[in-house]
């Protein structure tokens, strides 16, 4: 297959031109309650503890809609999840800390009998300021403020110990974008891990720190949209990046193309993550395990990368099935993405297993029926 350039993501940024709608929307946004009531601890009937999802629930602000999220995520028979934590919304201002959505998520995680694997990443205002550039995103971490992250991953890592066992430090940094629109830089993300290890460590000791997040593309050295995840994963370890993370987390789209197709360096399907275990056995890592944070297949009617909704259940059910049978060295692998709180009247809506609406969407009753809970929705 000839080149293809990644750009699965329902973050709104990627979209900059409605960069300035979602900031009205969050204005427009009531702070979840502090207090709120959770219903009996539950735990989750499976078939398979590979099976985990992206529960998308960053700008989710009704609570209800994150009880029946996580309701309908354990009855789907998922023992895991992975949600974003955005340091912007958690430390708006330097040293101030609001918790309140963050406590809401995981413990309607917890409570359903999930594990939460959280990702950290979007810099705030205050910390991407910076006398060399202008007008930054918030993807944009500037190498002096670093320390500023690691801190705020420490606060997270100290709060949330027992109950978030891994944690993701950025997210997609071979993607130009997700390095703040600037050349991709791995060594930087390396001595971004080199802060970060430490400090999380130090508090919660036993807390697995996943790097990478790393984007399947195809783009070649001097490209300016990023750069292919395998020779990024090179890089990292010719600077010293084994040091610094206890797993690996990648992203496993499947496109077009079945589950158990081979991998190869010039395509992009689920099993090019098998490439990267390669790189780690390589370079002496092969105890580390995989997360897979994103994977799955779409089923738009008319994008040009997506599969029916009959293949593309069959297609998620074969991919579990292959994580349990042929993955030892991973753990989970978490499908992008189960709910939106609204819809985004694109090709996006169609990674869903959930509408907005609460409605079912086909590929939640298959996955359910192979692995789930015997109670209702």
């Amino acid at each position: 297959m000839s080149r293809f350039r990644q750009r699965i993501s329902l973050d709104p940024l990627r979209r900059p031109h409605l960069l300035l709608m979602w900031v009205l929307l969050l204005a427009l946004i009531k702070p979840l309650p502090v207090n709120y009531e959770l219903p009996t601890p539950r735990e989750v009937v499976m078939t398979n503890p590979k099976i985990g999802v992206h529960t998308r629930l960053t700008d989710e602000v009704e609570m209800w809609k994150i009880q029946a999220t996580m309701s309908l995520v354990r009855q789907m028979g998922a023992p895991w999840i992975v949600e974003y934590f955005p340091w912007a919304y958690i430390e708006p201002v330097q040293g101030r800390f609001s918790w309140e959505h963050s406590d809401a998520v995981i413990s309607h995680a917890t409570n359903q009998g999930m594990q939460v694997i959280a990702r950290l990443g979007m810099v705030p205002e205050w910390a991407r300021e910076t006398e060399e550039v202008g007008e930054t995103t918030p993807t944009y971490l500037p190498n002096d403020r670093f320390d500023e992250f690691s801190l705020f991953a420490k606060e997270f890592a100290a709060r949330y110990q027992g109950a978030v066992r891994e944690i993701i430090i950025w997210n997609e940094p071979n993607l130009s974008f997700e390095w703040g629109y600037r050349p991709v830089d791995p060594a930087g993300y390396v001595d971004l891990l080199r802060e970060v290890y430490p400090e999380v460590h130090q508090v919660s000791p036993d807390i697995v720190v996943l790097a990478g997040a790393l984007a399947p593309t195809l783009e070649p050295e001097g490209s300016p949209a990023g750069l292919n995840d395998l020779l990024y994963l090179n890089n990292m370890y010719e600077n010293d990046a084994g040091a610094y993370f206890d797993a690996l987390s990648a992203h496993a789209y499947g496109l077009a193309f079945a589950p158990d197709v081979d991998p190869a360096a010039d395509l992009i399907n689920f099993r090019r993550v098998e490439l990267l275990r390669g790189i780690m056995d390589a370079h002496g890592d092969a105890h580390k395990p995989i997360y897979v944070t994103e994977a799955g297949w779409n089923d738009h009617p008319r994008w040009a990368w997506a599969v029916s909704p009959s293949l593309r259940a069959r297609y998620t059910i074969e991919a579990y099935a292959w994580a349990e049978e042929n993955w030892a060295w991973c753990p989970v692998v978490a499908m992008w993405m189960f709910r939106t709180p609204v819809p985004l009247h694109n090709y996006q809506d169609y990674y869903a297993f959930v509408t907005p609406e609460f409605e079912l969407r086909p590929i939640y009753g298959a996955v359910r029926s192979y692995a789930g809970d015997a109670a209702s929705p």
